[in-house]
């Protein structure tokens, strides 16, 4: 094997060979073999995911209007809807809000075209509670017993609430919210948002309908982070409304309704601090120090191209942990453009 090749893995040559076995760790970022169902590694340590976004929020400075626009957002109790480009900053800015004000784990609701605001709010599994029922019918146990399976005092054991539910949990301190990728969304969620958003509260029909048939009116369900919560009476209510950020890749834009309800930040492409801050967090000092001319060619390139923050990542990592050859070629096609040539 030359020497141009001692990288590749896969050499394209028809022959079996045991290769696999030089492939090196997976970047943080995908890694999924350490972590466990919870989603902890599997010697009960933090997501190395969860950690990189951790140690980005330990080392973000923010700019000035930035300062303020979040503060306006925690002063007036409203959402503030993030704008910009792919790697600007705008998830990093949730974190490092939750983290320097010790207000937990972000609450993440990622956006796709087919959300609808029931899955931010709750989920009700009937299905599982009519399984639950037909199961226990041949041992002859009634639903209506107390505590049988299907019974309406275990009706919260069907009911998850969903990270927009959760956050509006009634608490001391706010959560912290984020609403990932609003723009992806269908043209109805965000104005299906703005009730809630306003009031700050939420129905689940489900337990209104057997609230007094519940000891206390109240019901135990579980809650998006995997705990338990009591819910009274069938709804939801928080006492301190939580951060919530929504962030937008501007593909489009909002009805003016949800804009005035909004604190509007949009965020300058990155800088070249910026973007080491970011490489030295899922990778660390030395990858930041090594990559610098690749951070320097990728601000070159996003004058004139879309080019997303990821990519970079990619580059960097890759060129650091293969050493191929032709890293400047490797790298360009790594970090291709987001947007069609004009």
């Amino acid at each position: 094997m030359t020497e141009s090749s001692e990288w590749l893995i896969y050499r394209g040559a028809g022959e079996p060979h045991d290769g696999i076995d030089r492939l090196p760790a997976p970047p943080p970022w995908r890694d999924f073999a350490s972590r466990d169902a919870a989603g902890r590694g599997a010697d009960g340590s933090e997501d190395r995911r969860l950690g990189a976004y951790r140690h980005l929020a330990e080392l973000h400075r923010p700019g000035a209007e930035e300062l303020e626009m979040i503060n306006a957002a925690l002063y007036l109790r409203r959402p503030l809807l993030v704008t910009g480009s792919p790697g600007a900053g705008k998830s990093t800015l949730a974190h490092s809000v939750a983290y320097e004000l010790g207000l937990g784990n972000v609450l993440r609701w990622p956006i796709v075209s087919r959300s609808t605001l029931q899955d931010g709010l709750y989920h009700y599994d009937a299905i599982a509670r009519l399984q639950d029922v037909q199961i226990a019918a041949p041992q002859g146990t009634d639903p209506a017993t107390p505590g049988a399976p299907g019974s309406v005092e275990g009706i919260g054991s069907y009911i998850r609430l969903g990270p927009l539910g959760t956050a509006l949990l009634p608490s001391d301190t706010p959560r912290v919210l984020l609403i990932d990728e609003l723009d992806k969304s269908d043209i109805d969620l965000p104005n299906d948002l703005l009730n809630v958003l306003e009031e700050g509260e939420f129905a689940i029909p489900e337990l209104e309908r057997v609230a007094d048939r519940l000891p206390g009116g109240v019901a135990e369900v579980l809650t998006a982070d995997g705990t338990k919560a009591r819910v009274r009476d069938g709804r939801v209510r928080c006492r301190a409304f939580p951060f919530v950020v929504l962030t937008s890749n501007g593909e489009r834009d909002f009805p003016a309704p949800l804009m005035r309800r909004c604190i509007h930040l949009e965020l300058g492409r990155p800088d070249h601090k910026r973007l080491a801050t970011f490489v030295r967090a899922h990778l660390g000092d030395e990858a930041a120090r090594a990559g610098d001319d690749l951070i320097t060619h990728f601000l070159e390139r996003s004058r004139s191209e879309l080019v997303a923050a990821d990519q970079l990542l990619n580059a960097i990592y890759l060129t650091d942990a293969a050493a191929p050859p032709s890293r400047d070629r490797l790298a360009d096609l790594l970090i291709q453009r987001l947007d069609r040539p004009r």
